[in-house]
C-alpha cells in the first residue's frame, strides 16, 4: 500500500510545480519602450549602464539623458513617461499592484517630461506623484507636461484631466482645465494661468522622440555593426567606449572564413532610416570606423 501513496504524493507535487510554472511572471513596473541615444540608467553605488529598449526599471533607479536624447518609459498600468535631453528622472517608488491600484512616486530633477495615459487605459486606477524639483503634482489619470531648469524655474502644465499641485509650505492648488499651468521661479510661485496652444505644442515637442535621429524601439529588427575584430580585446575597446557614452553596444562572436570574429553591434532599431542615422552619428567616434546596417 505504500507505493500508491508515494506515487499520489509525488503526483501532487509535480502538479503543484506545473501550476506554479504555468503562472505568468509578474509584469515589470516600468519598461524602456524607446530611446533616442545616448541615455543611461543609474542604479546606485556608481553603477551605470546604457539604456536600451526592453530594459526593466525598478524603484530607486535613475534615468539620465544626454545631448539630443529622449526616453520613453511605459508603466505597467499603461501610462507613458517621456524625458527630454539632458534630463534626470528618479523612480523613487514603483508599486505595480497595490490592491488593484498602480502607485508611483517620480522625481524630475532636471529637464522636461511628459506623463500621459493611453485612451484605452484611462479607466485603470492609479495614484502617481510627480515632483519637479520642489513642486509636486498628484495625478489620478491624466496628461501633463512639466520642466525643471538650472535657473531654478519649474513649470507644470495640465493637458487633460485633473491634478493637484503645490510646493512645500504653500497650499496646493487644483488644476482641472486644459492648458492651465503652474509656475515657480526662484522659490516664488506665480498665480495659475493659461498657456497658448501654440506654446504648449512647442513644449510638447521637447519630449518627443524625433524620427530619423537613430532612436531604438522595443521590437526593432534593424542593427548597426560598428566594429569587427579578430581579438576580444579589440572588440572590448570599442564596446567599452560606446557603453560608457550611453550607447547599448553588444559583442557578438562568430566564425567567418574559419576565424573567430568579434562584432560590436547596437540593435533594436525600428527601420533602416533609424539604423543609418545612428551609423552616421557614430562614424569616426569611440573607435567606430565604417558602420554597417543590416537586419
Amino acid at each position: 500500500m505504500k507505493n500508491p501513496i508515494r506515487l499520489t504524493v509525488a503526483g501532487l507535487a509535480i502538479a503543484a510545480a506545473q501550476t506554479v510554472a504555468a503562472q505568468p511572471a509578474p509584469q515589470p513596473a516600468a519598461v524602456v519602450e524607446g530611446v533616442q541615444l545616448p541615455a543611461w540608467v543609474e542604479r546606485g553605488d556608481d553603477r551605470k549602464a546604457p539604456l536600451a529598449p526592453g530594459m526593466e526599471l525598478k524603484s530607486g533607479e535613475q534615468v539620465r539623458t544626454g545631448a539630443n536624447s529622449r526616453v520613453l518609459l511605459k508603466m505597467s498600468e499603461g501610462s507613458l513617461v517621456k524625458l527630454d535631453e539632458n534630463g534626470v528622472l528618479k523612480l523613487d517608488e514603483l508599486k505595480p499592484d497595490q490592491g488593484g491600484v498602480f502607485r508611483a512616486s517620480i522625481r524630475v530633477l532636471e529637464g522636461a517630461f511628459r506623463f500621459t495615459t493611453d485612451a484605452l487605459m484611462k479607466g485603470r486606477r492609479r495614484e502617481v506623484n510627480i515632483t519637479v524639483a520642489t513642486v509636486t503634482a498628484g495625478i489620478r489619470g491624466t496628461d501633463l507636461w512639466g520642466k525643471s531648469d538650472t535657473a531654478d524655474k519649474q513649470i507644470i502644465c495640465l493637458i487633460e484631466g485633473k491634478i493637484e499641485v503645490g510646493a512645500p509650505g504653500e497650499a496646493a492648488v487644483v488644476m482641472d482645465q486644459p492648458r492651465q499651468f503652474y509656475q515657480r521661479n526662484q522659490g516664488k510661485t506665480a498665480p495659475v494661468g493659461f498657456v497658448e496652444a501654440q506654446q504648449l505644442g512647442q513644449w510638447a515637442i521637447e519630449t518627443e522622440i524625433a524620427t530619423g535621429r537613430g532612436a531604438a524601439r522595443a521590437g526593432g529588427k534593424w542593427k548597426v555593426t560598428l566594429a569587427a575584430s579578430e581579438t576580444q580585446d579589440g572588440a572590448l575597446s570599442v564596446y567599452d567606449q560606446l557603453r560608457a557614452n550611453g550607447y547599448p553596444a553588444e559583442i557578438h562572436p562568430t566564425m567567418a572564413a574559419g576565424k573567430r570574429v568579434y562584432y560590436v553591434r547596437i540593435g533594436s532599431l525600428p527601420s533602416k532610416e533609424e539604423a543609418e542615422a545612428l551609423a552616421a552619428q557614430l562614424k569616426g567616434k569611440m573607435g567606430v570606423g565604417e558602420a554597417k546596417v543590416s537586419t
